[in-house]
């Protein structure tokens, strides 16, 4: 009662002040702004790939525990850790998995040495945007084989955010033609790393953390990151010269949050029901914000730090596109449970290239 007393006298609001008292180990029972009483009964952690309060991803993962915490009432209430505060950025998938912490915030192609299939649900390269994307998982049939492929590991997934087509990297050396790609070492994820292994590349595995120094120091020659807003904030033009466009190898690239079966199961049925829209909400409003912020970002890249601003050459391009083709066939022919994504992904693609053509190419080239 003293530290309740504590807590008003502070003038905390009641959310706030649940959680300080959570964090004295206490469960307890405060009023929201209607008076209406609520108990916090359940204390999460929330493990992510991402640095700390990183703008966009960072603060998507910070949005969505907030989100849980306001539309629970306090019932929920979601502490967010770092890469590297709690556990590694790579090792958020076992984590949770194993029971360290309840949710994880990160994006599936990390996850491919646990499952092949596991790539398709967060970016396929010349594969679907942002808007194509969340029509697969809700409306297409992705949301039912993504709780398929990560059921064995005791995990249940969400789209959590999405940043819409990426940019094609930042590098130190010119890219004319496919010679430029042989030998060049990159920082790219998932399918896009293996296909640019296949045009000569040499991929490489980096968390964001350590993106800056490895291109500043030399360790490698290019990298990819996100677009125009994170690579402004982590200041890559400082380390390369070139800005290539587009993002070939991420589309419309889908963060993700899971969770622990085991805790997801141990919650009443409306605080499931909270948590899941709580991440459609975290996943519509990510991609809002990158919109609006990549605009202001580019234009800051170009205008005030005269960032060499590129398109990647057709050939190029023409090459990736078609290695790409092979590379996503053959993930489908790792095991059963990848083909079956893979063919329900390759169905939709084929369908929604039709429609757009018809639609939303159309009218960006009549808008010009």
């Amino acid at each position: 009662m003293k530290r309740r007393d504590f807590v008003s006298k502070l003038g905390l609001g009641t959310v706030a002040g649940a959680g300080l008292l959570a964090a004295c180990g206490e469960k307890t029972t405060q009023q929201d702004k209607s008076g209406k009483d609520f108990k916090t009964e359940y204390q999460w952690k929330m493990v992510t790939t991402w640095p700390k309060d990183f703008p966009g991803l960072g603060t998507g993962a910070n949005t969505l525990a907030r989100l849980i915490g306001e539309m629970s009432g306090g019932r929920i209430m979601v502490k967010v850790y770092g890469a590297k505060e709690l556990v590694p950025a790579f090792e958020i998938f076992d984590a949770v998995s194993g029971g360290t912490a309840e949710m994880g915030h990160g994006a599936s192609y990390y996850w491919k040495g646990k499952s092949e299939a596991a790539q398709f649900f967060a970016a396929v390269p010349f594969g679907l945007t942002a808007q194509e994307m969340n029509s697969w998982l809700y409306y297409g049939g992705g949301m039912e084989l993504w709780h398929e492929v990560y059921e064995p590991f005791g995990l249940v997934p969400a789209a959590a955010g999405n940043t819409g087509v990426q940019m094609g990297g930042w590098f130190n050396r010119e890219i004319n033609s496919l010679a430029d790609l042989q030998g060049l070492k990159m920082r790219i994820p998932g399918l896009g790393g293996e296909v640019l292994k296949r045009a000569g590349g040499t991929p490489v595995s980096l968390p964001g953390g350590e993106i800056f120094t490895s291109l500043q120091s030399g360790a490698i020659d290019a990298t990819e990151w996100v677009g125009p807003y994170n690579d402004l904030a982590f200041g890559l033009y400082k380390a390369a010269k070139h800005y290539y466009y587009p993002g070939w190898h991420e589309p419309g690239t889908t963060l993700e949050a899971f969770v622990s079966k085991k805790a997801f199961d141990a919650l009443p049925e409306d605080l499931q029901s909270i948590v899941m829209s709580a991440c459609r909400i975290a996943n519509q409003d990510m991609l809002a914000e990158y919109t609006a912020r990549n605009n202001q970002a580019l234009y800051t890249l170009v205008n005030e730090h005269q960032v060499d601003l590129r398109r990647f050459p057709d050939e190029v391009l023409d090459k990736l596109r078609s290695l790409s083709d092979t590379v996503v066939a053959e993930v489908a022919d790792k095991d059963p449970l990848s083909r079956k994504v893979y063919e329900s992904y390759k169905q939709f693609r084929d369908q929604v290239i039709d429609w757009h053509e018809v639609s939303e190419r159309a009218y960006l080239n009549a808008r010009g």
